[in-house]
């Protein structure tokens, strides 16, 4: 998170020339939305070191359950039967794609449920981020909510004595290709696509990342995709396409129930 703050403060500070003042409040809710991720990531990676990869990353991967309910709560939005429908659908998929085998023997230990914790507050994250870019450009949004999230996880790594420091040189280069790709482009990503659509798009729209995962790993890694997976990644993407039309039509019967 370091790393990409790094990369775009230089875009940031640029952005500030000439513009008006930055509110406040959007500032302290972008403050509390990298909070958010940064307990998201610190007990996701703690229950990948607990249980490995797999078990904390599908709970993980409820996210956009908590933000459907989350949604209905605290915006009041009203969610189509279909929305449910499709988000189940790109939910077994994606846990599919992360490993079926997983999936049957999956054991409740300590690590897969710090990754339940870890979607919860991945929900959380989404929720108010859809609040903040109200008025926050995505650029603005992602500076001052990965300014904390930086600083809270910096704070846990003192406190918890983990060494910053030591590593090998290839290492270091992973951390660098994470914090500009990941980290920096594919966030600030994400903080766009939240100014135009609501959370309870972009998150499910996400469960296609263990789909593009399996792509990457063909070229990169030299892995060959199970047939398993590639159900996966289809039902994953058939599951995102029933969210978006469920959505559409809800959008689309509202304006013309206005409209008449």
């Amino acid at each position: 998170m370091a790393i990409g703050l790094v990369a775009l403060t230089p875009a940031f500070l640029l952005s500030l020339r000439g513009n008006r003042s930055l509110p406040l409040p959007e500032i302290r809710i972008a403050l509390l939305g990298g909070l958010l991720f940064a307990i998201d990531l610190s007990f996701w990676s703690t229950g990948v070191v607990l249980s490995g990869a797999t078990n904390p990353t599908l709970l993980a991967n409820t996210a956009p359950m908590w933000v459907g309910l989350g949604a209905m709560l605290f915006y009041r939005e009203k969610l189509p039967f279909a929305f449910w429908v499709g988000l189940v659908i790109a939910m077994a998929g994606a846990a599919l794609v992360l490993g079926f085998d997983a999936v049957q023997a999956m054991e409740l230990g300590l690590g897969t449920f710090l990754g339940l914790i870890a979607g919860i507050f991945y929900g959380a994250y989404f929720l108010v981020t859809q609040r903040g870019r109200r008025t926050l450009s995505a650029l603005a949004y992602f500076w001052f909510s990965v300014l904390s999230g930086t600083l809270v996880l910096f704070v846990l790594n003192l406190v918890l004595r983990q060494p910053l420091t030591g590593y090998s040189p290839q290492a270091y280069l992973n951390l660098v290709g994470v914090g500009v790709v990941s980290q920096g482009i594919g966030w600030l990503a994400i903080n766009y696509a939240q100014g135009h659509l609501p959370a309870t798009l972009v998150a499910p729209t996400l469960l296609g990342q263990p789909v593009i995962t399996a792509l990457v790993a063909i070229p990169l890694l030299g892995e060959e995709l199970a047939w398993i997976e590639v159900v996966g990644g289809v039902v994953v993407l058939g599951g995102i396409y029933l969210v978006h039309r469920s959505r559409a039509n809800a959008i689309n019967q509202q304006v013309g129930s206005q409209g008449s």
